[in-house]
């Protein structure tokens, strides 16, 4: 973390990276109405759910390259950009629990942990920048291959298993398991820097 300028944007909020924001916030509703048709167990909607799913993953990733690349961040990105993507996670594992693919606790406690930090971290935008620790890298990739899984109409109509449907839902598992964990983990990384960024701002 460092400290910052209060004048945080670097251009007009009018730019490609946060139109590719502000589609991913639109795909939210898409994506939850589609994973929930007939009670989540559309093959047809199931699929398009994960489309619109590796859609809104892929501009998360295209929007902030583009953004370093031609030093297009902005306000309205940095602020917009972590509500997107806790809004199509979070759709995901709200929606996955509806249908029952995945426990409500779980649930309960990634989306307190994803909104407490994205709060926290928008509560202290204007004072300092609070960079995307490693942890929090692999926090997001994990959680993006296991609800992208997850997504998928691995059940058959019936709700049981094929084969191959068997391997990616535990393979699924895995990757949830470890997704929840480091989850924890980086939220434990980002409390912990920022009161030692607090500690250090006020002995200054």
């Amino acid at each position: 973390m460092s400290a910052v300028d209060p004048q945080m944007s670097t251009g007009s909020n009018w730019n490609l990276p946060n139109a590719l924001t502000t589609l991913r916030i639109v795909m939210v509703p898409f994506f939850g109405w589609a994973l929930l048709v007939d009670g989540g167990d559309s093959v047809l909607w199931r699929t398009v759910a994960y489309v619109i799913f590796a859609l809104a993953m892929l501009t998360d990733k295209i929007d902030g390259d583009i953004a370093r690349a031609r030093n297009l961040v902005t306000d309205f990105g940095k602020i917009a950009d972590p509500i997107a993507d806790k809004a199509i996670t979070g759709m995901a594992f709200i929606g996955l629990s509806i249908v029952g693919d995945i426990w409500w606790w779980v649930t309960i406690i990634v989306l307190l942990r994803e909104w407490s930090v994205t709060i926290l971290r928008l509560s202290v935008l204007k004072h300092v920048v609070i960079a995307a620790a490693q942890s929090g890298k692999v926090k997001t990739t994990l959680q993006a291959l296991a609800l992208g899984l997850l997504t998928l109409p691995l059940r058959q109509v019936d709700g049981a298993l094929d084969v191959p449907g068997d391997v990616l839902f535990y393979v699924s598992q895995v990757l949830l398991a470890g997704a929840v964990a480091m989850t924890m983990w980086s939220g434990y990384e980002f409390f912990r820097d920022v009161r030692r960024q607090r500690s250090a701002n006020a002995a200054s």
